[in-house]
């Protein structure tokens, strides 16, 4: 398999760099993954709709587009699908929005941390590079004993990797170095 490599400075420089990835639900993301050698990256489960009403309020699940029932199932099996693979617990990271946080929770992997780096910018692309250049730093500061998943939205994961994935789909990446994304594989459920 080859794996797909992207240049920091091509993330940032452009509004969403294309990659195409080779793979697509093997078992070399899994393995990486619970070896430290990966981060999970999820786009949200499935919530009908594109963006959020203009009323849109963090911690206000009222103003959102949430998960639909179909999501909220597509969550649990996402949970399923990691402990089937080897990965019982993990570090739960999600965007502000209810969507994200809700598949995160479902999933039951653990405790799930908000983190703002993770949150949409779909109204506002300008604050794209930053939030990006934000998330990529922040990953490289991180542990890697423990498998780490984020829970985040279209925007996020397309502008990080180049790839536009599905609700609910796992897009498996190298933890960052200085001047590179590279995806190790994708799964979809």
């Amino acid at each position: 398999m080859t794996l797909t490599k992207i240049k920091r400075r091509t993330i940032l420089s452009l509004p969403f760099a294309f990659i195409a990835s080779q793979t697509h639900g093997s078992e070399q993301g899994w393995r990486a993954l619970a070896q430290g050698e990966a981060i999970a990256l999820i786009r949200h489960a499935q919530a009908p709709g594109t963006g959020d009403p203009a009323n849109f309020r963090i911690g206000d699940c009222s103003t959102q587009r949430n998960l639909s029932d179909e999501g909220r199932e597509q969550s649990r099996r996402l949970g399923a699908l990691f402990r089937a693979e080897g990965i019982q617990v993990a570090r739960i990271y999600s965007s502000q929005w209810c969507r994200c946080l809700e598949t995160a929770k479902l999933m039951g992997l653990g405790p799930v941390n908000e983190l703002p780096a993770l949150n949409s910018f779909f109204d506002n692309a300008s604050r794209g590079p930053a939030q990006t250049q934000e998330l990529i730093e922040w990953l490289t500061r991180q542990d890697q004993s423990q498998p780490i998943v984020l829970v985040t939205h279209l925007v996020n994961i397309t502008r990080l990797t180049g790839i536009v994935p599905r609700q609910g789909e796992i897009v498996f990446i190298a933890p960052p170095t200085v001047d590179e994304i590279v995806v190790i594989d994708r799964q979809t459920v």
